[in-house]
């Protein structure tokens, strides 16, 4: 479904509106600043300055050093115009006393704007919400009913060997033109993890009469994140409907799944102190699939893939479970799960014992077995240097292991300017790998 483009699908990360809110944002920060006062230049605006250093600092420390709700330390460009918001909250309280009540209001929405001009330079950077609508998808996207959406069992449409599925493959006049999304529970049976919600794309070709064997996709955010992040930020609804509709309603069938549990999570991905993860998402999400949706056979038909933590997870799946996963696409991973450094990760989630993290970590996975029927992409932004490098380790290590891999660069850092088309324009090349198409 084409929706069109309103107030809603405006960007907000290019175009007339950062510009606007950039121009704006620094206005009001001068109108907070100016002043005719001595004591304002001399006591009061200095000691906003400081104290908005000082918070901003302790902000970073508590962040990066104290609570690490996530490994990687924040960007540069982010600490920055975190202090430029701060800053307009501390001249806003200074100032207010300072000022008579007519005038506590317009310094009030100058406070306002300089706090929204940081929002938005933090949200160009990460490109978390490309538009109004991608903020408010959580409300604005319709889902369906499970139940409702997969429909009874059906007979399967066959497909000779050494065919793929487009090329038997004729739908039926009455074809809706879009897929469902619909919210469900998936249980930790086997692993006793407590995952959030999952979503599952079925797209058009899911609701024919015989009913075409789809290949699965098993999708995860980052970390913090959450399933809702693909559906959001990722526009995932929109980017499956639009591959649906240029190949005659077929499209995979897509599990977005929730490996942390809670948003600023780090389970690594793995069964450990932290969490029976890896058998959450190796034993009961497959089995759930196969309970709940025809789809096609493991391993050589499912793919996994994920951003960052998700991408690092997805590489944990295709080579401690190849008998799940025979196919990977890793946009932004790590070259290992990690808590902000070996030490910590052996120490917190294996006790000390790093011969159990060696057990499962894939680098040394992949130094000791082969993978012969793993088909694997390693995706990174050219301008990511952090992970780009880990990236290049990974995939130089999967073809000494034997996987078919390839590497792709995209233009971008570490962020959803990388993360929604590397998914995206890798979509042709996983289900080809799949067996969808040829």
């Amino acid at each position: 479904m084409v929706i069109a483009a309103g107030p809603l699908d405006w960007s907000l990360v290019s175009g007339w509106i950062p510009v606007a809110v950039l121009t704006l944002g620094l206005c009001a920060l001068a109108a907070l600043l100016a002043s005719r006062r001595r004591t304002w230049w001399t006591r009061w605006a200095p000691a906003a300055v400081l104290l908005a250093a000082l918070l901003t600092w302790l902000l970073r420390t508590a962040v990066d050093d104290w609570i690490q709700p996530f490994p990687d330390p924040l960007p540069f460009d982010v600490v920055v115009w975190t202090g430029v918001a701060v800053l307009g909250v501390c001249l806003t309280l200074f100032r207010l006393p300072l000022l008579r009540p007519r005038h506590w209001a317009p310094a009030a929405l100058a406070g306002l704007l300089v706090v929204l001009l940081g929002a938005s330079q933090i949200n160009r950077h990460f490109d978390q919400y490309p538009t109004a609508r991608s903020a408010l998808n959580t409300w604005l996207t319709k889902t369906t009913k499970l139940s409702d959406a997969t429909g009874t069992t059906r007979p399967t449409l066959s497909v000779p060997p050494g065919k793929t599925l487009d090329e038997v493959w004729h739908p039926p006049p009455d074809l809706p033109s879009d897929g469902t999304l619909s919210r469900t529970g998936i249980p930790g049976t086997a692993s006793g993890f407590h995952a959030r919600d999952a979503y599952v794309y079925l797209p058009p070709a899911y609701r024919a009469d015989p009913r075409p064997l789809l290949p699965v996709l098993v999708l995860m955010a980052g970390q913090p994140g959450s399933p809702d992040d693909w559906i959001n930020s990722g526009r995932l609804v929109d980017m499956m409907n639009a591959f649906a509709a240029a190949h005659r309603g077929l499209a995979p069938v897509v599990v977005v799944v929730d490996p942390l549990g809670s948003q600023f999570a780090n389970t690594l991905c793995l069964d450990s102190r932290l969490g029976r993860v890896q058998t959450y998402l190796a034993t009961d999400v497959p089995a759930w699939i196969r309970a709940h949706l025809q789809t096609a056979p493991a391993p050589a038909s499912w793919a996994v893939s994920g951003i960052s933590f998700g991408g690092t997870c997805a590489l944990q799946l295709g080579v401690n479970a190849p008998h799940v996963y025979g196919v990977l696409n890793d946009v932004s991973g790590q070259e290992e799960p990690t808590l902000g450094s070996r030490k910590k990760t052996v120490d917190e989630a294996f006790g000390g014992d790093a011969a159990a993290f060696a057990r499962v970590n894939p680098l040394d996975v992949m130094a000791r077995e082969r993978f012969p029927g793993t088909r694997a992409a390693f995706v990174a932004g050219r301008d990511d240097g952090t992970y780009r490098p880990q990236q290049r380790k990974v995939y130089e290590a999967a073809v000494a292991a034997g996987m078919r891999a390839e590497w792709v660069e995209l233009p971008g850092g570490h962020s959803w300017q990388v993360w929604r088309p590397g998914l995206e324009r890798q979509l042709p090349w996983i289900v080809r790998q799949t067996g969808l198409i040829r």
